[in-house]
């Protein structure tokens, strides 16, 4: 990624939060707003920050909009606003543009304009509210085409202490276990000054034992994950 260069058009918290992470993996980073006070917050954060407005293809042009191997159209509530931005980029041939979408009809417009990628932060957080409403077990998931889906989930306090091959996951619940995260104490100073930290197991061998708050990173079909958790509830 350290090589790629990104544009982010709109830094509400949806747009910040792509372009610091974006920022902070080692991408090349172009924001733009139309909000002084907006660019100033983030302008330490990424390579460059602008304040133009996205409407204007003239504007567009002066940042050398198509030098960038993805352009991310996350404007917010102003769907005109984003309509027309969008516009512009695909006027200029930018090579990829993801825009952000919030509901179907939106997601219809964009895509008779000729829209392929899409993020819809609103949607996908009700889901996955949703989803763990009902599950508990489920801290996170990425839905996969084909009914698939890879999900974090919380150890069902039956299983500690056994191992990985005691629990026959393919033969058994048709998964597959990418990996565990394993929450660690360390030490800050002195034992008063302790915190939990997340680390990867890697991939995990057959005589790995579970532990307590241990969360295994699964692949499979939603619903063998979801015969998994209430076989071991």
């Amino acid at each position: 990624m350290s090589n790629e260069r990104f544009a982010i058009i709109g830094a509400g918290h949806f747009g910040s939060a792509i372009a610091i992470a974006l920022s902070r993996n080692g991408a090349e980073v172009l924001v733009i707003d139309s909000d002084i006070n907006v660019i100033q917050d983030i302008s330490e954060e990424v390579a460059y920050a602008v304040c133009i407005d996205a409407t204007s293809k003239r504007a567009l042009i002066a940042e050398n909009i198509l030098d960038f191997d993805a352009v991310i159209v996350a404007i917010g509530n102003d769907f005109v606003k984003r309509l027309l931005c969008t516009a512009n980029l695909l006027d200029l041939n930018v090579k990829r543009i993801i825009c952000r979408t919030m509901g179907d009809n939106q997601r219809t417009i964009l895509e008779k304009m000729g829209i392929t990628e899409f993020l819809s932060p609103e949607d996908e957080i009700g889901t996955l509210f949703a989803e763990r409403l009902l599950n508990p077990n489920i801290i996170s998931y990425l839905q996969l085409p084909d009914g698939y889906r890879i999900a974090e989930i919380l150890t069902p306090t039956r299983l500690i202490g056994l191992t990985i091959a005691d629990l026959n996951l393919r033969d058994s619940y048709r998964l597959s276990l990418i990996t565990i995260k394993r929450r660690f104490l360390s030490h800050h100073g002195d034992e008063k000054n302790m915190h939990a930290e997340m680390h990867i197991l890697g991939v995990p061998e057959n005589s790995t034992i579970i532990e307590a708050n241990d969360c295994f990173v699964f692949f499979g079909l939603s619903h063998d994950i979801e015969n998994f958790i209430k076989k071991n509830q």
